[in-house]
């Protein structure tokens, strides 16, 4: 039965794991020109360097919220930041409005060769 128990636990946990992210490494590897990307950091940091076609919507500023109503709801929405928390924010906002979205793991600074 101490077997069972543990492999039980081990389901629950792996059921209730995020399953709406992705590293942003694997993101760079396997994205698309037709993704919906943004990059919620401040507009001095998207300047410093950004993922390709990445659109600057920096989740700090007022109005963000009506340029994030601009974006496709029939698409996913692909997000990062510099190093994670401000992407989880914007997520769970997005996701609140009706959007499917993936946040991108680690942020730009988790990448090793800037694009």
């Amino acid at each position: 039965m101490g077997k069972l128990k543990y492999l039980f636990i081990l389901l629950i946990c792996m059921a209730c794991q995020d399953k709406n992210t992705m590293s942003i490494t694997e993101y760079v590897k396997e994205s698309s020109p037709d993704d919906q990307l943004i990059d919620v950091r401040t507009p001095q940091e998207f300047r410093a360097g950004h993922l390709p076609g990445a659109v600057n919507m920096d989740i700090l500023q007022e109005g963000v919220l009506t340029q994030f109503q601009s974006l496709d709801k029939d698409k996913t929405v692909y997000v990062y930041c510099q190093k994670g928390g401000r992407s989880a924010r914007a997520s769970k906002v997005l996701d609140s409005l009706g959007y499917k979205t993936v946040d991108l793991l680690g942020g730009y600074s988790a990448l090793p060769a800037k694009p």
